[in-house]
């Protein structure tokens, strides 16, 4: 049994003007996890904030760092892999929140490796970290509608809609990247893969 700590990243894009966009809910969700367990970030040098805790009790217990990338978004391996390297994480204890356009929105399915799908961050991880074999959380933002670029949707905030259940969404997030560490991949696929 490895004692490294599990690395939780949420991908997104730095400053205030990415934050509450719909690319950003990976570390969206990350915030959530900070604020469950009264948690504060602060600056790694490997150009990610970094925050830690506790999952469980006494021996048992689970370290985790949660990351969040001061680089963009199609940049954001480096810093993951340098990050990882500091605290001795294998791809296989790596958990990577992100956006996905190819589910409807508030659904989350977990899963271990595969394909990037066109996402940046992901292809940016793949490549920095030589493997696709680490855990990703995929987190629904849904198609545009119409005409809309994909690549400009991804970067506007969610809807008034959506912003009514948003906070539920980022709250089952957590509880997805919970249940991955605890339970496994199976169990928290079966109980949260909607």
């Amino acid at each position: 049994m490895s004692t490294s700590p599990w690395l939780v990243v949420g991908l997104g894009n730095p400053g205030d003007q990415y934050a509450a966009t719909r690319h950003n809910v990976g570390q969206m969700v990350i915030d959530e996890l900070a604020k469950r367990h009264n948690v504060k970030f602060s600056s790694h040098k490997s150009r990610t904030d970094v925050a830690a805790y506790k999952l469980g009790v006494g021996v048992d217990a689970f370290s985790i760092i949660l990351a969040k990338s001061k680089s963009y978004m199609n940049e954001s391996g480096g810093p993951v892999k340098a990050l990882a390297q500091f605290y001795s994480v294998e791809p296989a204890k790596i958990i990577v929140l992100h956006d996905e356009l190819d589910i409807p929105f508030a659904a989350i399915r977990s899963k271990i490796a595969g394909g990037d799908n066109g996402h940046n961050g992901l292809k940016s991880l793949t490549s920095s970290l030589g493997t696709a074999e680490y855990f990703r959380v995929r987190l629904g933002i849904g198609r545009p509608m119409g005409e809309q670029d994909p690549g400009d949707f991804v970067l506007k905030a969610f809807s008034q809609v959506e912003k009514k259940d948003l906070g539920e969404f980022l709250d089952r997030g957590a509880d997805v990247v919970e249940s991955l560490i605890e339970k496994g991949l199976e169990f928290t696929q079966q109980k949260f893969n909607s």
